[in-house]
């Protein structure tokens, strides 16, 4: 069995993040995908991340019913800041028989040498890019190991919806509706 890993802080998730995962789940030689909600990304502030189990509560409720698409808080009991090189080499020894496969968006592919041990990715995972718009060809474009994929892209971030949501404005259809009302409920942001 395949596996694409898709991290991210999820801070909140929204349609964009499972439109994603829904592509590379079913329209990539991926047999699932699992959203790995990451405590902290060691390239960004921790300061604005709502708590670890709320995001990955939002995660589960987004995914809803589709089996091929988990949640994953594996990343929760790791050290602190995750690096994917060190939670990759734990997935492989919990489980033996899987394969794993990192997706990650054309920005992150284009800066992957700020990564830790990066060379090891490379060299040991297929990577899953979907493209972003105004990212400029990066140095692994080319790589064998690197396939880009025409996911459906949304202009929506984390970051603009939680603005919003500072503001008193509506994100209800930027949101799966069962996110929306978990955070119309608690107050989150």
């Amino acid at each position: 069995m395949k596996i694409g890993l898709f991290f991210g802080s999820f801070n909140p998730v929204h349609i964009g993040h499972l439109i994603i995962a829904n592509y590379m789940a079913t329209q990539t030689d991926l047999d699932k995908v699992w959203m790995v909600v990451s405590p902290q990304n060691p390239l960004k502030p921790k300061k604005t991340l709502a708590r670890d189990y709320d995001r990955l509560h939002m995660v589960r409720l987004g995914i809803g019913d589709n089996s091929k698409i988990e949640a994953s808080n594996v990343e929760f009991n790791l050290p602190i800041p995750s690096f994917t090189v060190d939670t990759l080499a734990y997935l492989k020894e919990k489980y033996p028989g899987k394969e794993f496969a990192l997706i990650m968006g054309g920005d992150n592919i284009a800066t992957l040498n700020q990564w830790k041990n990066y060379e090891v990715l490379l060299e040991n995972y297929d990577i899953y890019v979907y493209r972003r718009p105004g990212v400029a060809p990066g140095p692994f474009d080319e790589h064998p190991r690197v396939r880009f994929c025409d996911a459906p892209l949304m202009d929506i971030s984390a970051t603009y919806i939680r603005d919003c949501l500072k503001k008193g404005l509506s994100v209800r259809y930027l949101l799966p509706e069962a996110v929306w009302e978990y955070l119309e409920q608690t107050n989150l942001y």
